[in-house]
């Protein structure tokens, strides 16, 4: 399993959240196992406590892409490094269900957790792939979307950093009300200009212009 699928559990738990809409979609043990994905064995060691677990470790998650985007590069890395230390996990090399053509394992590294609950185990599997990305990549990878009201969180993959939006989707949101904003500034502009121009052909009290 490479280490940017691990690095998307955190981007996925943070974004059962949006804050600015008032949403949350994390509210039941079965939204909790949704967010493992295909590991399905990790999943099932999910309960309704995890509820809340993960809802605490989303707060702290969130807080590291907020400190990234806000250009705080060490509270970043702090506030990483806690959950690092708080969820440990023990890379592995693993060659098991990935073969080649000849029936050769294909080593990969793996991220074997041990964890005392489903939430610990997220959370360490997550926190893991996040640091991998920020030391790979960069602090300023770790992105807040600026399509207002979305806050969902991205992880900037693009060759020149220049995304700035969670989606496709908020992308064009974004692009159409930067469109109507212009339009209606062109609209003022020119509105304003014709009243100046009639202003200043208007006759005075005494006939004159």
């Amino acid at each position: 399993m490479e280490l940017a699928y691990y690095s998307d559990y955190a981007v996925r738990l943070v974004n059962t959240e949006e804050p600015a809409r008032g949403q949350d979609s994390l509210t039941s043990v079965d939204a909790v196992r949704e967010l493992f994905g295909a590991n399905q064995s990790a999943a099932r060691r999910a309960t309704d406590a995890d509820v809340t677990r993960f809802r605490s470790v989303r707060g702290r998650l969130r807080a590291v892409f907020e400190a990234a985007d806000g250009g705080d590069e060490t509270l970043a890395v702090d506030l990483l490094n806690s959950l690092l230390l708080e969820f440990p996990v023990s890379p592995q090399i693993s060659g098991h269900d990935h073969r080649d053509d000849d029936g050769s394992p294909l080593w990969h590294m793996h991220l074997a957790d041990h964890p005392s609950n489903a939430t610990a185990g997220f959370a360490a599997i997550a926190a893991m792939g996040l640091a991998f990305h920020l030391t790979e990549y960069g602090v300023d990878r770790l992105g807040l979307c600026e399509a207002a009201p979305c806050r969902n969180v991205y992880l900037d993959t693009s060759t020149n950093r220049s995304r700035r939006y969670c989606s496709d989707r908020c992308a064009t949101r974004a692009n159409v009300a930067a469109y109507r904003a212009r339009k209606r500034l062109e609209a003022d502009r020119s509105a304003s200009t014709g009243r100046s121009a009639e202003s200043t052909q208007r006759p005075t009290a005494n006939g004159e212009r």
